[in-house]
């Protein structure tokens, strides 16, 4: 697995160690850098995986927006780098690239639920460089038959240890805040009237390994939920379970442009080829999220 310290890396960890997948265990990480081959070639000289979980990029979609050609670098001429790392040590196992369901773009509302026939029009730099490296893999696919290569597609995360540069995590830190004395009762928020498909990133990972357990070589999977759900009314949800009264302020900081007024994707195809159901409601996930900012802010 790449990218082990990330925010999804972590529950993969718990996963592990957990036990709650019996067929895998992971090799244990070294210092590497997606941009040095010989750090990744260092990195497999032990032992040769069977299965790769591809996590670690540039993820943060304004950052992308500052510094796109970082961002390219490290997203797509790192899976590179890592596919002929892999490919010098004689891989021949399951390699899982983590895409996003950003490349989707602007969507019509008739289009919605976005399945995976829906073809990509990625609007920001960050998803251009996850659908560049998506048709990477994908060659792969062919030009490698004895490897299996699939692409997830996730969209929204939410989940304990997720950073406050996300929505919903800022949303639990400032509560903490409010609940502590630390802030006035009235969360900083940005347009709060949009739609977005949010799955706990412990289902997430579950997802995942499902895929590796399962998926088609050469095939793309949606991870999410399925269901749409209004910002606003997550927010107050979360206030009501933090058993504060709060009034919303819109930030122009917080505002993106050309936002997605709608989003909602289709699970169906994850779930027919590979029987994965998410099982943490939304009301877990945001106690849980809470609860971790409880924690982390004390």
């Amino acid at each position: 697995m790449t990218g082990h310290t990330g925010f999804v890396g972590r529950h993969v960890m718990n996963h592990l160690n957990a036990g709650r997948s019996s067929s895998w265990r992971l090799i244990p990480p070294v210092p590497h850098d997606l941009l040095d081959p010989a750090s990744l070639d260092n990195w497999l000289v032990e032992q040769c995986p069977d299965a790769v979980l591809h996590l670690a990029g540039q993820t943060f979609v304004p950052a992308a927006a500052k510094n796109p050609a970082d961002t390219l670098q490290v997203n797509l001429l790192g899976t590179l780098n890592l596919l002929q790392a892999l490919k010098r040590r004689g891989f021949n196992g399951t390699f899982l690239y983590v895409s996003s369901g950003d490349v989707y773009g602007q969507v019509d509302t008739e289009q919605l639920p976005i399945s995976e026939t829906l073809l990509p029009h990625p609007r920001n730099p960050y998803a251009v460089s996850k659908l560049a490296a998506e048709h990477l893999c994908l060659q792969w696919s062919f030009s490698e038959p004895d490897w299996r290569i699939l692409v997830a597609r996730p969209f929204n995360h939410i989940g304990p240890g997720q950073s406050e540069s996300f929505l919903i995590s800022d949303m639990a830190h400032q509560l903490v805040r409010i609940r502590r004395g630390r802030q006035s009762p009235e969360l900083h928020v940005g347009d709060v009237d949009v739609s977005r498909d949010f799955l706990d990133v412990r289902d997430v990972v579950s997802a995942y390994f499902e895929l590796l357990d399962k998926g088609r070589s050469g095939e793309i999977y949606n991870v999410c939920s399925g269901t749409e759900r209004v910002v606003r009314e997550l927010i107050m949800q979360m206030a009501n379970l933090a058993e504060l009264e709060v009034t919303l302020k819109q930030d122009p900081a917080r505002l993106r442009r050309a936002e997605q007024r709608r989003v909602v994707g289709s699970c169906r195809k994850l779930q027919a080829e590979t029987g994965w159901q998410a099982s943490i409601t939304t009301t877990i996930s945001l106690r849980d999220v809470i609860g971790d900012w409880e924690n982390r802010d004390s």
